[in-house]
């Protein structure tokens, strides 16, 4: 899969779980770390448990799995790396704190409708 079907993916399963607050960055020219950052908001524990999962499943059906997960514990931060695309799924008090938006502030925020 390329990374804009990877990120496509991860958007609509974090989407079908009421994920908020979505963005998705192009970081190619950035950073050698991945292609594509998903970034959304999970309102409770458990939504953000469910946004994670969400996202792992439906990739997984498509033959892509995490190189690594970190962050399901915390309740704050669940991080899922796919190589070309990451996902992070924060609450909102975190995203505040952390606010990756800004920090990526270079990067290429994308329409996940035009991939």
């Amino acid at each position: 899969m390329t990374p804009e079907e990877t990120a496509k993916l991860a958007v609509e399963a974090a989407l079908d779980k009421k994920a908020c607050d979505l963005k998705l960055l192009h970081v190619t020219e950035l950073t050698t770390l991945a292609d594509y950052y998903v970034i959304c908001t999970g309102t409770s524990n458990t939504q953000m448990r469910a946004i994670a999962e969400s996202v792992e499943k439906k990739l997984s059906e498509n033959g892509m799995q995490p190189l690594h997960t970190e962050g399901y514990g915390s309740a704050s931060w669940v991080l899922i790396d796919f190589g070309t695309v990451i996902v992070h799924i924060f609450n909102k008090d975190v995203r505040e704190f952390y606010s990756l938006e800004r920090l990526w502030n270079d990067a290429e925020s994308v329409d996940p409708e035009s991939l």
